[in-house]
């Protein structure tokens, strides 16, 4: 028997689906305000901002459908938000490691932040060389005539594993999804990379806060004689004003 849709039935869906993507809009709007006061408050009060860019998308229509029908859970709304959390994303990206686990702390903490899941790919990565560190935060979002709790996932991750995970991306479509062995070596050396500028980082914040900091020390750190890497590179990570 062929169904027949109204128009009744065809504006209801539409409303529903409307504000079933809306709320997510909104979850990530949320998200992003808070993830900027912390960025701000870390400016002002602490002269050091671990925050180094914020990206967040939405998920279309098309590719929640996409996603849905991968994992096979049924297509409704009601199984859609709760079978698929990465609707809402925001990738935040940090100079260091620490940076990382320092902000993830932070958002998990807020009281109105409900932790459902966290995935640590830095300690654990994929198999693939992939690090990141994964977040699935229910927030409240109040609407006009009832209030949601919404996912929204937060990666973070350093500005070396987002370089390293942009090509990779790109690569396993052109390679038709065969993962090159060079990405993998790749994925070693950004994380040698990444702890390189840890370490040098820790020992320069070290000398920041020893009281008998000299000339000569800082004349040391502004040239970069004691670690010997480019000059436009250090001044980029550590922000010293000369």
């Amino acid at each position: 028997m062929e169904t027949v849709w109204r128009n009744t039935d065809v504006e209801k869906m539409k409303t529903e689906l409307t504000r079933f993507l809306m709320s997510y809009k909104f979850a990530l709007d949320e998200m992003n305000t808070k993830i900027d006061i912390l960025k701000q408050e870390f400016q002002y009060f602490h002269d050091y901002n671990p925050i180094e860019h914020v990206k967040s998308r939405l998920k279309t229509p098309e590719n929640i459908l996409k996603k849905a029908y991968r994992k096979g859970c049924e297509l409704s709304l009601k199984s859609i938000k709760e079978n698929i959390r990465d609707i809402a994303g925001i990738r935040i990206t940090c100079a260091f490691i620490s940076d990382i686990y320092k902000l993830s702390n932070m958002l998990q903490n807020q009281k109105d932040v409900t932790v459902v899941e966290c995935k640590d790919y830095i300690e654990n990565p994929k198999p693939n060389g992939y690090k990141s560190l994964h977040l699935i935060l229910q927030i409240p979002v109040f609407m006009s005539d009832r209030m949601e709790n919404v996912y929204v996932e937060v990666q973070i991750r350093t500005i070396a594993m987002d370089f390293w995970a942009s090509l990779e991306h790109k690569i396993y479509y052109k390679y038709d999804k065969e993962i090159p062995e060079e990405l993998k070596e790749a994925a070693n050396t950004v994380s040698q990379l990444d702890m390189k500028m840890e370490r040098i980082n820790r020992e320069i914040n070290k000398y920041k806060k020893s009281d008998d900091i000299d000339d000569e020390m800082h004349e040391i750190l502004i040239n970069n004689k004691k670690f010997n890497i480019p000059h436009e590179f250090f001044t980029r990570f550590f922000k010293f004003e000369e």
